[in-house]
């Protein structure tokens, strides 16, 4: 995993690495994002950026297998989010969704996964305790509620699907309160690039628009030098 890379997706949010794929690939049209609208638990924080560890959750109903598979599926959860290379960060989907009502992102959940090493989770599920959740995990969920319900693992190292948003264990996710997306493989080696210059690329529209005096003529400079970068 090149390092540099990581601080710089953390440093930017989704919207940008979003913009900055099309700029790798040279053509608008990606499209491995969430669809909607998700709630974050620090929507002032930076973005998490990992290793997908994917997990699938219900909590509608009581399980309907022995106790003591589920006790057993739930230690290999655990054991299983622990486990991987890092940065990585967990990602699961609640198969009651759009009905989802057990909170499995508390603060007790949250602390332990971040004692993991984990750095944070991405949910179409319930998340609760908020304010006390641990500094430096955000949680990107559906739905914000009260309780656990019967909450328990169902599979794990699955294919999920979160808003949409169908993530493999072992993709590279981005995540911030504006939702998340799937960084392919085949733009890694350019994408640092692309994100330097589409950031170097808005200020010619960004800087003179933030100056004094901005009017439409100064616009029409600007958006031409703009259009001519991109080309």
């Amino acid at each position: 995993m090149d390092i540099d890379l990581i601080d710089l997706l953390k440093s930017v949010d989704t919207p940008t690495v979003c913009n900055a794929i099309e700029v790798a690939e040279g053509r608008r049209g990606f499209n491995r994002f969430t669809r909607g609208t998700m709630l974050c638990s620090a929507p002032e924080d930076g973005a998490m950026v990992g290793i997908a560890r994917t997990a699938k959750i219900s909590a509608l109903a009581p399980p309907t297998e022995p106790a003591e598979v589920i006790k057993a599926r739930r230690m290999d959860y655990y054991r299983y989010m622990s486990e991987g290379p890092r940065p990585a960060i967990t990602v699961v989907e609640d198969l009651d969704y759009p009905n989802a009502i057990g909170a499995f992102w508390g603060e007790i959940n949250t602390t332990v996964h971040k004692g993991f090493d984990l750095a944070g989770t991405l949910t179409n599920g319930v998340m609760r305790d908020l304010g006390d959740l641990p500094e430096g995990y955000p949680v990107v969920a559906g739905s914000i509620g009260p309780s656990h319900g019967y909450v328990h693992v169902k599979e794990i190292d699955t294919p999920v699907k979160i808003f949409g948003l169908e993530i493999h264990a072992g993709e590279l996710v981005h995540a911030d309160r504006h939702g998340a997306l799937v960084i392919p493989d085949a733009v890694m080696p350019n994408l640092a690039g692309a994100i330097r210059k589409l950031l170097e690329t808005e200020m010619l529209v960004l800087g003179p628009a933030r100056e004094p005096g901005f009017n439409f003529e100064k616009f029409q400079a600007a958006w031409t030098a703009f259009e001519k970068a991109r080309t």
